[in-house]
């Protein structure tokens, strides 16, 4: 699990089809652990000095950005939250849902207005105020748009992320709020359940 606070702006040196090697300033990483790189939670397989190699399968490479990715891209690194840490941001898996573009960057003063536009797949879990990982970061919706979210992104966060890098057009991945999808399933199963007793109790099954 993570908690959408970026720790370090890595670096591409390699990518294949089904691998990824990072550059990266973060220490104590071991075989093994699970971290995250533009959201999606990748495990270490190897370790060198100051790089780490990831194994990232087709079913990840259809739904994220990973192979979009090209050598010395920069990324977005986060190691797993520990036990003993602060909890900041919210709950972030690494489990990607989708796409969303990034259709404007307006800056306002010190802040940074971002527009994303994504597919009912994301915009159906999104709430204004809610919560959002956007290549892992985590942020706060602003308000809801026709076909997509407005987030407005402080200048720490800004400039301690990739998004600096980012420009009109470029894709990003998109986790939504875990506790949208689990409140999706309680109030479905428990509508199912309403109507399933309606039925039997007026003779249909």
């Amino acid at each position: 699990m993570f908690t959408g606070l970026i720790e370090d702006i890595g670096t591409v040196k390699n990518i294949l089809s089904s691998q990824i090697e990072l550059d990266t300033k973060l220490d104590n990483i071991a075989k093994g652990d699970s971290i995250s790189v533009n959201g999606v939670c990748l495990t270490a397989v190897n370790l060198n000095k100051s790089t780490f190699i990831a194994d990232y399968s087709p079913s990840t490479d259809r739904i994220t950005t990973l192979s979009r990715l090209k050598q010395n891209s920069k990324v977005n690194l986060e190691r797993a939250l520990k036990l003993s840490s602060r909890f900041g941001g919210h709950i972030v898996n690494g489990h990607v849902d989708g796409i969303a573009k990034i259709e404007k960057i307006e800056k306002l003063k010190e802040f940074y207005r971002v527009v994303f536009s994504c597919g009912k797949n994301i915009s159906a879990y999104c709430v204004e105020k809610g919560s959002i990982a956007v290549d892992g970061i985590s942020l706060t919706i602003a308000s809801l748009l026709n076909s997509g979210f407005e987030a407005f992104i402080i200048p720490e966060t800004f400039n301690n992320t990739i998004m600096q890098f980012k420009k009109v057009g470029d894709e990003v991945n998109i986790e939504v709020d875990i506790l949208a999808k689990y409140i999706e399933k309680f109030i479905t199963n428990k509508t199912n359940g309403i109507l399933l007793e309606t039925l039997k109790g007026n003779g249909f099954i």
